[in-house]
């Protein structure tokens, strides 16, 4: 028996919790307080509406909106029902969020990696993957052409966007909307999917979904996510971001580290030494490796609050000063 494909993420390991987590690219500011009360304060003693038809009015279309549990489980369900509704290839981005190639390999269609818009060239009815911003690079595309597939922009990190303004999407484009990287609530998993149309794969994305896939917990932040407070909230927060990424940015400079351009609080970075994220590891500092992106060498870190930042040059010095 072949042993089983398995998702590989930078989140909890089986170490003691870090005191310093770079490796997330969720917001280090936390939840809004109006809606972690909101969210606090969810019936847990009573099923949500199978339907969710509130929920999906007070997100927009109700005909066209569909929750889902978080962004992994909204990937699986649309790459089960793009194969359903004919679909034969999957386009992912390289590198990118695992999680694309995992489903498609999971129902046996063929993976096609491409590393810029210009590389997807369908040669049979084929799903796309669109992360904007992207995972792990935070870099952007400008001008997505179109595409002649079902394509699908994953936006988790839109609401994270630092720097430039958001892409017009391709004509046609599914929309996948994961608002808790930006809420700093991973563990809440909720997210929903915005159809173009009430076709086919919306049909069968719908009878795809388990009863009851939203926790009280997930309605509760999803009906705070448009609210004014939340929206102001996630104002201020990116000012602050970009003020610690700029810091973070000009420390890891000094120290010789190679940075790729981002307009998120996230970024690739390659240390002057291959052996960091373990070494920072032992000192309860946690950073993302990117080997499983393709990238050997290279990390993914997040811009963290100051204390966080001494902490982790502290660190660099000490390993550097190990090595002369």
């Amino acid at each position: 028996m072949n042993a089983p494909m398995l998702p590989e993420h930078g989140g909890p390991d089986e170490g003691p919790p870090a005191a310093h987590d770079f490796s997330t690219n969720a917001s280090p500011l936390g939840p809004p307080p109006t809606l972690m009360n909101a969210v606090q304060a969810a019936d847990r003693q009573a099923y949500p509406d199978p339907n969710y038809r509130t929920l999906r009015r007070h997100l927009g279309d109700a005909d066209l909106v569909l929750p889902t549990a978080g962004g992994a489980e909204g990937i699986r369900r649309l790459t089960l029902a793009a194969m359903l509704t004919g679909r034969r290839e999957v386009w992912v981005p390289q590198p990118g969020f695992g999680d694309y190639a995992l489903a498609a390999q999971a129902l046996g269609l063929p993976v096609k990696p491409y590393a810029a818009p210009a590389d997807i060239r369908p040669t049979a009815p084929a799903l796309v993957w669109i992360c904007e911003p992207c995972n792990p690079t935070g870099a952007s595309v400008p001008v997505w052409p179109q595409l002649d597939a079902l394509v699908v922009i994953d936006r988790a990190y839109e609401p994270l966007r630092l720097h430039g303004d958001s892409p017009a999407l391709p004509p046609g484009a599914w929309q996948l909307i994961c608002p808790n990287k930006a809420l700093g609530l991973t563990g809440v998993r909720a997210g929903y999917l915005i159809a173009p149309a009430a076709d086919p794969v919306w049909s069968r994305a719908l009878s795809l979904a388990p009863s009851w896939v939203l926790s009280a917990e997930g309605v509760a932040m999803l009906m705070h996510w448009h609210s004014d407070d939340t929206q102001a909230w996630l104002a201020k927060a990116r000012n602050q971001l970009r003020e610690w990424t700029a810091q973070q940015r000009s420390m890891l400079a000094r120290l010789d580290w190679l940075q790729r351009p981002s307009c998120t609080h996230f970024w690739l970075a390659r240390p002057p030494r291959s052996d960091i994220a373990t070494r920072l590891r032992e000192r309860s500092i946690r950073v993302r490796d990117a080997t499983s992106f393709g990238l050997p060498g290279w990390v993914r870190v997040s811009a963290q609050p100051p204390a966080s930042q001494q902490a982790l040059q502290q660190a660099l010095l000490e390993i550097e000063s190990e090595d002369s």
